[in-house]
């Protein structure tokens, strides 16, 4: 990998310790991991040990501020106010925001001050570009902004898949219902919310199923404006510790058979969406996709077609390891746009927030 593609990473939660897995993986250099809460000694135990992924298996070792993974030395530090993080001094031009609270242009913003060149936000954003590697990755434009989304783990499973049905079968509308896993920013017993009026987010993670709102539907009304409000969401959480899924019961304008859908997502999933989405006719549980690396793993025999143009679809993702390993290509696709070797497409445009 070219020595000007060196990420920093901002915040050291799920998606942050998925995303420096996802990094290493692909070969690409991470040069400093910045975590106000967490030392550098507690950042090395919370990577190596992971109760859902299972341990690390290269040697880590912490050496004067650094976390040192076989021949990668990983600068640390502890600031709380990203323009005071020194992603110049650390050569880093690529900065992966994953603390979930910095997703405004203006937040987000404050990494250039350090230093940082491009900024991708790992949650949703109200007026940053969001792109879903995948489908519509081709619109990032450097010329129009530095700072980019890679909106959600759910958004990333449920847009390749409305996608497809769209352009195979015209969409009239779609119902999402994710079925997620628990998250680390809920309560393991019944508390009150520090904020917010979503009463039952505040209730035990583990004794319950909690129905939640989602933000997925905002997300896939920029992502793919053309069916902007014929789609809605909402979000159940349940009490596993990860893997998700996507519940989407769609009216389509053109007749089809539960056959042509399988053979469009198994085409595809070979062909243009390989390796972004999985397809399987296979008796899984949700287990059998912890650490899978796609955005979305079409379930062909859980499917329900009601007619032939209402139909339901189910897909699985892993909403921490799959979600990380789109970030990390999403970089990738920027810094190749942004070196020249790929041309931008005039016509492609980002759908703009009005929110």
């Amino acid at each position: 990998m070219s020595k000007d593609l060196v990420v920093g990473i901002n915040g050291f939660g799920r998606i942050g310790r998925m995303c420096l897995r996802a990094c290493i993986e692909k070969d690409i250099t991470v040069k400093l991991v910045n975590d106000p809460y967490i030392s550098t000694d507690y950042m090395i135990y919370l990577f190596k040990f992971d109760s859902t992924h299972g341990p690390y298996p290269l040697k880590l070792e912490c050496e004067n501020g650094h976390i040192i993974i076989g021949e990668n030395k990983i600068a640390t530090s502890q600031e709380k106010n990203p323009c005071k993080i020194n992603w110049r001094g650390a050569g880093v031009t690529y900065v992966i925001e994953s603390t979930g609270l910095f997703t405004t242009l203006e937040k987000a913003s404050l990494h250039m001050d350090g230093g940082g060149k491009r900024v991708i936000i790992t949650a949703p954003s109200i007026d940053a570009p969001m792109i879903v590697y995948g489908v519509n990755h081709a619109c990032y434009d450097p010329k129009r902004g530095k700072i980019v989304s890679a909106a959600s783990c759910t958004t990333n499973c449920a847009a390749p898949i409305i996608r497809l049905m769209h352009d195979k079968f015209e969409v009239i509308e779609v119902m999402i219902s994710s079925v997620h896993a628990l998250t680390s920013m809920q309560r393991t017993l019944d508390g009150p919310l520090e904020r917010g009026k979503l009463w039952r987010d505040g209730r035990g993670a583990l004794q319950n199923i909690i129905p939640t709102s989602s933000g997925a539907a905002k997300s896939l009304d920029k992502i793919i404006p053309e069916l902007k409000g014929k789609i809605s969401a909402i979000a159940f959480r349940v009490p596993i510790p990860n893997v998700s899924l996507c519940d989407m019961t769609f009216r389509v304008n053109k007749p089809t058979t539960y056959e042509e859908i399988k053979e469009a997502m198994k085409t595809a999933s070979e062909n243009d969406l390989k390796g972004i989405l999985g397809y399987t006719d296979d008796d899984c549980v949700s287990s059998d996709f912890n650490r899978t690396t796609y955005s979305c793993i079409f379930d062909a025999k859980a499917g329900i077609p009601q007619t032939s143009t209402f139909i339901k679809v189910i897909a699985w993702y892993d909403n921490e390891y799959g979600y990380a390993h789109r970030v990390m290509d999403l970089i990738l696709y920027m810094y190749q746009v942004d070196s020249g070797n790929i041309t931008v497409p005039v016509a492609q445009e980002v759908e703009e927030t009005e929110d």
